[in-house]
């Protein structure tokens, strides 16, 4: 006779009915205490607009993306020349900061009494380039101008674009205003005169070197990094305007511009601080 020994039946534990009941309202506690976070930082996300001088266009917009999925605060950017900037501000534009290319229009501007005194400082040091869309164009030690074997060389507005005045300080200093001023054309801005390059419309043309050197990308065509000793120092200012003055995104932007992320994105292209 076989003896089959079953093992002893074990009932599931059961859960408290107290335990389920809790479990629901923390569930349903995360899900309010969530929805309030996520209506608090809407409430409070503004938007803040940016006047951008055109030489820290790639930069700032890399900073921008940055800081808006920090704070919730939408970046609306123009971009543009800083002169004309300074003119557009006087005459009434809605900007709340400006990001210049000098040092010089923000403390203008708050002279003027349409920036906020003490809020300008310097955010990045310019540096500038000569160069050409044609690999092997531009030697290294930009001995191109004075051979004059281009008819063409853009540069920005000296008027209206501190890199267009850096420009014109270098061609004086090496002694070549004779040779080259019938070879000028002009932008606008630094970033019209990149364009004269890369279309082709000009061989040759200072630009800013944030424009040639793109972090993680080759340089395209060709370059000569020329020496600070040429020209005066880029200090390029931002400073709060006065319509941003009580803008709270406008402050955390210039703020934000201080920060580590910020300032490790404007040395990956190219600029000085």
């Amino acid at each position: 006779m076989s003896l089959w020994l079953c093992p002893p039946y074990r009932h599931a534990p059961r859960r408290s009915p107290w335990r389920r009941l809790w479990q629901r309202l923390w569930q349903r506690l995360a899900l309010v205490l969530l929805a309030g976070l996520t209506a608090h930082t809407a409430a409070h996300a503004g938007e803040v607009q940016v006047a951008v001088a055109a030489n820290f266009a790639r930069a700032f917009q890399q900073i921008s993306a940055g800081f808006t999925a920090a704070t919730g605060h939408t970046v609306v950017t123009v971009v543009g020349a800083t002169g004309k900037f300074h003119t557009q501000i006087k005459a009434g534009a809605p900007f709340d900061v400006l990001l210049a290319a000098d040092d010089e229009t923000p403390q203008k501007l708050i002279d003027e009494g349409l920036a906020v005194p003490g809020s300008a400082f310097t955010y990045a040091i310019g540096r500038l380039a000569l160069w050409s869309a044609q690999p092997g164009l531009v030697d290294p030690q930009g001995d191109l101008l004075r051979s004059g074997t281009f008819k063409h060389l853009a540069v920005a507005n000296p008027k209206l674009a501190p890199y267009g005045a850096a420009a014109m300080e270098v061609i004086k200093a090496m002694g070549l205003t004779g040779l080259l001023a019938p070879k000028l054309v002009q932008g606008e801005s630094v970033a019209q005169a990149y364009q004269f390059v890369a279309s082709g419309n000009a061989e040759v043309g200072f630009v800013a070197l944030s424009q040639v050197v793109l972090p993680g990308k080759p340089s395209v065509g060709s370059f000569w990094r020329v020496p600070d000793t040429l020209h005066a120092p880029l200090r390029q200012d931002a400073v709060l305007l006065a319509r941003g003055a009580a803008n709270p995104a406008a402050q955390a932007l210039l703020k934000h511009l201080r920060s580590d992320p910020a300032r490790a994105v404007i040395q990956g292209h190219g600029y000085g601080l």
